[in-house]
């Protein structure tokens, strides 16, 4: 096996993915359902495996629907970044001059901004919600991987492909589209699953600085605030347990997006990353 860092993290990640897809079977109880006084703050048990929490909600079901919270923001707002960053990297990287000089000065501006507190005070003005941390977090993130992605068009955009495409008579949209892109995509799908953990982990801070999404929703991050503070010496399975869920997760995600890069990057040896390198190998031993 040459990556098993990576494989538990693909495991991971299928885990995930199957519980926030499936989470309306798994849970065994509402995400917001309320089970009476006498379960206010529950120790883990055989009926509620990860104990309830202050309000008398089972901590296992709304874990299992913040799962589904975290998958949707995890593969939304990199997306929403994805075509921000190809969109601003390609055409600056491309069309160069004034043009790149001056998208690259305001790339710069907004580089040297802390992202978080940007993104806290898009929240803060158009209030909090999915769509608003999303297209957030999202244009942030996006303004800032275009700086690579400009750098990756530069290195292709001289290459006899291109130059042969323009003296053909392509327009600029099909030499972007059709000669630029597919060229870059191991570069945006390896880039892509390095985002989704560090989207996970903003999505939690920011709810867990009360920006992210609202309560009821059942948010990791919002789980480890507010009561999951106040009662976390009393009943600490209200913070340990949305804490390890959330540890577990990006650790996954990363180990996967890790290997997925090693495997498929361009710029290793082979041109079609390790398996070209291994490949290699088998042919100069069989020879």
């Amino acid at each position: 096996m040459e990556k098993p860092l990576g494989t538990v993290g693909a495991v991971i990640t299928l885990l995930l993915l199957c519980t926030a897809i499936f989470a309306d079977f798994l849970a065994p109880y509402g995400m917001n359902e309320l089970l009476g006084v006498e379960n206010y703050m529950a120790p883990p048990s055989t009926r509620f495996w990860l104990g309830t929490d202050n309000l008398g909600r089972d901590m296992l079901s709304r874990i299992i629907f913040g799962a589904r919270i975290s998958l949707f923001v995890g593969l939304a707002a990199p997306t929403v970044a994805t075509f921000i960053s190809i969109f601003i990297g390609m055409t600056s990287g491309y069309l160069g001059g004034k043009f790149d000089l001056t998208v690259q000065r305001f790339v710069d501006a907004f580089m040297c901004l802390p992202s978080l507190p940007i993104v806290m005070v898009i929240v803060a003005l158009v209030g909090p919600g999915f769509l608003t941390l999303i297209i957030a977090l999202g244009v942030v993130r996006g303004i800032a991987q275009s700086r690579g992605m400009r750098g990756i068009v530069l290195s292709f955009k001289n290459n006899m492909y291109v130059e042969a495409a323009v003296a053909s008579g392509c327009s600029t949209r099909r030499v972007l589209t059709r000669h630029l892109l597919p060229n870059v995509m191991p570069f945006i799908i390896t880039g892509f699953t390095m985002a989704v953990p560090g989207a996970i982990i903003s999505e939690a801070s920011l709810s867990f600085l009360g920006y992210g999404i609202p309560p009821p929703e059942p948010s990791w991050g919002g789980m480890l605030s507010g009561r999951g503070r106040d009662y976390m010496f009393l009943a600490p399975w209200m913070a340990v347990w949305p804490g390890l869920a959330l540890s577990i997760v990006v650790y996954g995600i990363s180990m996967f997006g890790d290997a997925l890069r090693d495997l498929l990057d361009p710029r290793l040896r082979g041109g079609v990353g390790r398996y070209g390198v291994k490949a290699k190998k088998e042919a100069t031993v069989k020879k």
